[in-house]
Formats: structure tokens, C-alpha cells, sequence
């Protein structure tokens, strides 16, 4: 058989395009792609930053490059401990060895760190234990979240309040901070204010049973940089108010206010003087004022007997007519009102005050009430295309000599300048 040349024609041709296949195949993007090695150190870091703490950690073993990323300090700034416990809960759970791992070499560049437990008290245990050893931290923003009932209340007080003072010493910078249905008390409180008053800005602490009104009274009076405060009513007063109102204090930019009874006719709730409200709203005119209400019928008398700047309104139980019709006469600065359960009353009357006086409404909300639609209709047309949401039970709407169901839509649809429909679950 006849031995091909190297200088065959045929054979020249072949290795031709076998050369440029191969230049092909390294200089296309799709190869640059597939090479993840040679990504830049920034890109690496965006993408970290989107995976959960386990998947950083393998990853950061594919090659040297990224596991230099993997250590860079920008990508430990903001970080979330989940702590949930197997018997109680499908959710993941941060692995203790990552844990370590992170308090021995990533404390220092911790800077937004929030801890999120399931309903068990050994996870919000697990939780103050961390925080007791954050001790180099330079924290701006902490939040302690419960995904059910409220864990930390079941942490001894001395444990939780230990864990948090050490947080609140070393940090010396804490901007944000949530600390809602946990047993913080008054001195713990004191010690936030001597640490961090010049830098707070955001205090979330709703049912906390163990802060007295003087100890909330302290952070207003200390931090004239708050522009968001949450709290119980309880802890709400004529004298807090005014302490929002002090010169030295920035302008208040929202205030969120949870008024609860979960013992009927055993609590009476004080009232807060127009006066002080007035302060507030002169000092800080454009300050959201929000109000969640889960009380009974029989304990809403202390509340909007005169004008009050509620923005946004919420009843989680039933409310009366009666009390609507005060919301309606004095709340002109209201935006948004949700009412989850009324009775068998129309509320007519009661609706269309309210879109008569305050016209600053945008969005609206019923759960289990009655209105007929020629109430609701008359509503919609005061309101007009304001009206940005409107949530309402078809339930709720109740036929009439003028219409039915099958024409409400159409006609709240005109009013409103959009397609509206009645809604078959409620949407808030």
C-alpha cells in the first residue's frame, strides 16, 4: 500500500481545518466561559454574595482564586445565622462548624447581622450564644427574628440581656436594630443609649414586656437620630411624643404603633392629648403614623375621641360602627385602612364619611363586613381614581334595588379608571 506524503494535498487540507478548529474552540466565548478560574475577583464576589453559607464554602474549595474571594472582608458584612432545630422545624440550619468558622475569622468584618430562629428555645439559646462572642464586631444593623411563636421570650432574661449588652458595648455604631417579642428591659436599653446614640436610627420593638415607658422615654430623649420607632401603645406617651418633638431630634419618619389585648376588659388604655400629637406632627409633618389594633369591641373607647394623624390603620378584630364613624370625623390624614371584621351593620354611612374627609385615601380594605353596593358605589365615586388599591370580599357587597353583583364590577371599574373585580380571599 502506498505511504500518504506529509506534503499530500488532501492531508495539508485536513490538518488546515484542524488548526483552526482548535483556534476556534480557545478563543470563543464559550469556551471564556466555561473557564470560571479566571473570572474577576469582583464578579466572584457578586456571585457569592447570592448563595447561601454552605454553597460559599464548597465553593471556595473549586480553586485558589476563589477561595481568596471566599475571605474577602466585603463579603462577610452582611450575613443571616439561621438556627432551627430538626424536631420542630424543615427549615435549614446554619452548620455549627460554619458558625465557628465565621466568629474566629469573619467577626471583625460583620456588619449587618440578623439571626433568624425557628419556635424552639434551644435555637434562640444557640442565637445568644453567638452574640455573646461577637465581641470584635462592628455592627451596624442586628435583627432577632422568631419564623413562629416568639423563642426568645422563652431565653432566661439574664441570658438574653447579657448576650445583647455585648453587642451593644462593642458595636458603638448600630444604625438599625429589630428587636421585637424579646425580653430587653430598661437597662439594656441604658446601655445602647451610652454606646450608640450618635449612630441609632431604627428601633424595632414590639411586645417587649420588660421596657417601661421611662425606658423608652431614654432612647428618644438620648437619640435625637431616630427616624424609625415600633412599640406597644402601652409604652406610647404624652411624654415621648414631645420628646420626638425636641429640636435636637431629626424629623421622625415612622412610627408604628401596636395596640394589643389579650385579656379583655382587664386592661384600660390611657389616651394620648391632641397636644401632643400636634407637637409631633409640626415638628415631623410628613411622618407616617401607623396603628395596628387586635382589640375587642368594648376596648376602643380611649381612641379617636379627638383628631389624631394616623396614617395607616389596621384591625385585626372586629371593630364598631361606632368607632369607624370617629375614624371617619378624625383621621384626615389617613392613606390606607384595612378592617378584617365589622358585624352585620352596613357600614354605609361610615364609608362614605371617611372618603368625604380624608382625602389623603389610597388604599382600602374589608374582610367580614356588610356594605350594599349602592353605599360601596357611592364610595368609589367620592374617592375616585385615588383609590390605588381596593380590596374588598365579594362577600362583603350586598345587593340592592339599584344593583347587583354582576354589575358592581363594571361600574366601580368606571369610577376607578381600571378593571376592578370583588376578591374571592382577602389580599392583606
Amino acid at each position: 500500500m502506498k505511504r500518504v506524503r506529509q506534503t499530500d494535498p488532501v492531508l495539508q487540507k485536513l490538518q488546515r481545518r484542524k488548526k483552526q478548529k482548535n483556534v476556534y474552540c480557545k478563543t470563543s466565548p464559550l469556551h471564556a466561559l466555561v473557564d470560571w478560574g479566571i473570572l474577576p475577583h469582583h464578579v466572584v464576589l457578586h456571585i457569592f454574595q447570592f448563595l447561601p453559607l454552605v454553597d460559599r464554602a464548597r465553593a471556595s474549595s473549586v480553586c485558589r482564586r476563589w477561595n481568596e474571594v471566599f475571605h474577602i472582608p466585603e463579603l462577610w458584612r452582611k450575613f443571616e445565622f439561621e438556627l432551627n432545630q430538626p424536631a420542630t422545624s424543615y427549615l435549614k440550619s446554619t452548620h455549627p462548624d460554619l458558625i465557628q468558622q465565621i466568629i474566629k475569622k469573619h467577626a471583625n468584618h460583620l456588619q449587618y447581622v440578623s439571626f433568624k430562629v425557628d419556635s424552639s428555645t434551644e435555637s434562640a439559646e444557640a442565637a445568644c450564644d453567638i452574640l455573646s462572642q461577637l465581641v470584635n464586631c462592628s455592627i451596624k444593623t442586628l435583627g432577632l427574628i422568631s419564623t413562629a411563636k416568639p423563642s426568645f421570650m422563652n431565653v432566661s432574661k439574664a441570658h438574653f440581656v447579657s448576650a445583647l449588652t455585648v453587642v451593644f458595648v462593642n458595636s458603638k455604631s448600630l444604625s438599625s436594630i429589630k428587636i421585637e417579642d424579646t425580653p430587653v428591659d430598661d437597662p439594656s436599653l441604658k446601655v445602647l443609649v451610652a454606646n450608640n446614640s450618635d449612630t441609632l436610627k431604627l428601633l424595632k420593638m414590639s411586645s417587649c414586656p420588660h421596657v417601661s415607658p421611662a425606658g423608652i422615654l431614654c432612647v428618644a430623649d438620648q437619640c435625637h437620630g431616630l427616624r424609625e420607632l415600633a412599640l406597644n401603645y402601652y409604652l406610647l406617651s404624652d411624654d415621648l411624643l414631645l420628646a420626638l418633638s425636641s429640636e435636637k431630634h431629626v424629623n421622625l419618619e415612622h412610627l408604628r404603633i401596636d395596640v394589643v389585648s389579650e385579656n379583655p376588659g382587664q386592661v384600660e388604655f390611657h389616651t394620648i392629648k391632641k397636644q401632643s400629637w400636634d407637637a409631633l406632627l409640626k415638628h415631623s409633618p410628613k411622618v407616617n403614623i401607623v396603628m395596628y389594633f387586635y382589640l375587642y369591641e368594648e376596648e376602643f373607647d380611649a381612641f379617636f375621641r379627638e383628631e389624631t394623624p394616623v396614617t395607616h390603620l389596621y384591625f385585626g378584630r372586629a371593630v364598631s360602627k361606632s368607632m369607624l364613624g370617629r375614624i371617619g370625623m378624625n383621621c384626615p390624614r389617613l392613606i390606607e385602612l384595612v378592617v378584617c371584621a365589622n358585624g352585620l351593620q352596613p357600614l354605609d354611612d361610615e364609608l362614605i364619611c371617611i372618603a368625604e374627609r380624608c382625602k389623603n385615601l389610597t388604599a382600602m380594605g374589608l374582610g367580614e363586613c356588610e356594605v350594599t353596593c349602592r353605599g360601596f358605589i357611592e364610595f368609589v365615586k367620592m374617592c375616585g381614581g385615588r383609590l390605588t388599591q381596593l380590596s374588598i370580599m365579594e362577600e362583603v357587597l350586598i345587593p340592592d334595588s339599584d344593583y347587583n353583583l354582576d354589575q358592581i364590577h363594571s361600574e366601580v371599574s368606571k369610577h376607578l379608571g381600571r378593571m376592578w373585580f370583588p376578591d374571592m380571599m382577602p389580599t392583606w
